[in-house]
């Protein structure tokens, strides 16, 4: 039998995750994704499915050169904790995506908290 690659590890995780973290219009959940030049934030509210604010490392207007480093990603945290605050949301439910709460998504979910956002 094949190994399992660590994409399709990651994958598996997500989906059990997904299973236990909701966002609601009040509380959404705060996803990340990381590539390995980019870091992608996102607030989704999932009982209408619907995606609230975003951010990422691709922005122009985000000010990042290389979106693949830990500073990248603590600025990518403030800028969507802005744009929730803008949008009157205050808590959110943290979704790590799969990945290992080390490197840039805890330096994302940090930066977030950090700018008041509360998990």
């Amino acid at each position: 039998m094949a190994k399992k690659s660590r994409q399709d590890t990651r994958r598996a995780v997500h989906s059990r995750i997904r299973k236990k973290v909701k966002g609601t219009p009040e509380r959404p959940r705060l996803a990340v994704f990381r590539s390995l030049n980019h870091v992608y934030a996102q607030l989704i509210d999932d009982v209408n499915g619907v995606t609230l604010c975003s951010a990422s490392s691709v922005e122009k207007s985000a000010g990042v050169g290389n979106g693949g480093n830990v500073e990248a990603a603590k600025s990518i945290g403030k800028l969507i904790a802005e744009r929730a605050k803008e949008k009157g949301i205050n808590s959110v439910v943290f979704d790590r995506g799969g990945y290992i709460y080390h490197g840039r998504v805890k330096s994302l979910a940090e930066a977030a908290r950090e700018a008041g956002l509360q998990f």
